[in-house]
């Protein structure tokens, strides 16, 4: 037994989902007190407040509500926060330099698990838009025409083909990873990936603008920041090859979608949507009416896989601080500003 006492306050909703139960039966037996939501609604900020003293582990979920001053204040030994979902900027950006910093509180998230499902996804949404699959399946289902001669079925598909990634985090790299097996050329803007890890990784850093000339594939994975806000503009959409596509599996604010609009409306390129700004678009939307733009309802980052390892990476995360080692998932501090 691990002699630690942890606050759990994710939902039971949010437990069966991202807990495997053999996984949470584990996790409440291994600590020396672990102390469950057992109620299906989120935390306030005053509760957590009212309960944090005593513990030296707090873990949160989608739906937690932020880490205030107060609550830091009463969290007389909180050692460490392990998130079981994505981003946590959101949750201690209130905290993190007056609090976390200074009491060198280790911060753990799960954004490597979600991954693998967006990546899964996002390597589907090239290979279907490529291939033109969702097009040659409605020509069938809906006209009855068997391999319609306006849409294309030979061409530069995934295999051999030059794939452009915008940001280098971890979505991207679990791309990478999917990719080795199809012989691709992988184009990277990233200002904070350094020479060597784009020679480890296998990719060639390049500028905005070039990766948009070069690439056959485009797929965004920029966090929505202030400073990626309508990153991606008019000029950039207009160096896109004919018939290239786009995927945008990571935040819609990071495009400006005016500027798309206008450049779908030409009909020389196909973009994959599962995010968009706003989201969903509303009834009017010239969006949903364009047959060369597919858009899915933020679907990518779902799956049990992924889901599932969000658990495993929280007990492992835990065990790893409490034993002295460095946990699964630890955020450097000097990272927090750029995380979405």
């Amino acid at each position: 037994m691990i002699k630690a006492k942890v606050l759990y306050i994710p939902t039971p909703s949010h437990t069966r989902k991202v807990f495997r139960p053999e996984t949470f039966e584990r996790f409440k037996s291994i600590f020396e007190e672990v102390k469950v939501n057992e109620e299906d609604r989120n935390y306030t900020s005053e509760r957590l407040a009212e309960e944090i003293a005593g513990y030296d582990a707090l873990v949160t979920g989608w739906g937690s509500p932020k880490i205030t001053p107060q609550v830091m204040e009463n969290a007389d030994k909180l050692r460490i926060i392990v998130h079981s979902a994505g981003s946590v900027r959101a949750l201690l950006g209130e905290v993190f330099d007056d609090y976390i910093v200074p009491r060198k509180i280790c911060i753990c998230h799960a954004r490597h698990a979600i991954a693998l499902n967006v990546a899964e996804m996002t390597v589907g949404l090239m290979i279907m838009c490529v291939r033109r699959l969702m097009d040659h399946a409605l020509a069938f289902r809906e006209r009855g025409v068997w391999r319609d001669p306006n849409i294309p079925s030979n061409g530069q598909f995934l295999r051999g083909s030059t794939v452009g990634l915008v940001s280098a985090g971890a979505v991207a790299r679990e791309v990478i990873k999917l990719l080795r097996p199809f012989d691709v050329k992988i184009l990277v803007y990233d200002p904070y990936l350094s020479d060597y890890d784009a020679g480890r990784l296998g990719v060639e850093k390049v500028s905005l603008e070039e990766l948009f000339r070069r690439s056959d594939i485009v797929s965004i994975h920029a966090p929505n920041l202030p400073e990626t806000r309508k990153m991606i503009r008019g000029e950039h959409l207009k160096l896109l090859k004919d018939g290239a596509v786009l995927i945008n599996t990571a935040r819609g604010a990071v495009i400006d979608h005016d500027a798309l609009l206008e450049e779908c409306r030409k009909g020389r390129i196909i973009a994959a949507l599962d995010v968009t700004d706003p989201e969903p678009l509303p009834p009017d939307s010239p969006f949903r009416e364009l047959p060369n733009v597919i858009i899915t309802p933020h679907i990518a980052g779902a799956g049990y896989y992924g889901y599932f390892a969000i658990g495993e990476m929280t007990l492992q995360a835990l065990i790893d601080f409490f034993t002295g080692k460095k946990p699964v998932g630890m955020i450097d501090y000097s990272e927090f500003k750029i995380l979405a």
